[in-house]
């Protein structure tokens, strides 16, 4: 997890998943967290619809999503940079 620079929100890299949704994509967060009893890392996916103004990001995609103000009910997160292209 990364924090914005000017801001308080958080801020995630993920891939996207689904692009199916006008101006709305679904971004797939892992994360690896270490078991507090058996000392195990466990990976953890939570996936997270984001908005798209411009419907520029596809599937597969590596992308940055940052938190916003609730725009729908499952959407509070804003896309805001493309990393990288799927091949």
């Amino acid at each position: 997890m990364e924090k914005a620079s000017n801001t308080g929100n958080k801020v995630f890299t993920g891939v996207v998943t689904s692009d199916k949704m006008d101006k709305t994509i679904v971004v797939k967060i892992t994360t690896k967290k270490l078991h507090p009893l058996y000392k195990k890392y466990v990976t953890r996916t939570v996936k997270y619809k984001a908005h798209d103004e411009k419907n520029g990001a596809h599937v597969g995609d590596t992308v940055r999503i940052q938190e916003c103000r609730p725009i729908s009910k499952d959407k509070c997160w804003s896309l805001q940079e493309i990393l990288e292209r799927a091949k």
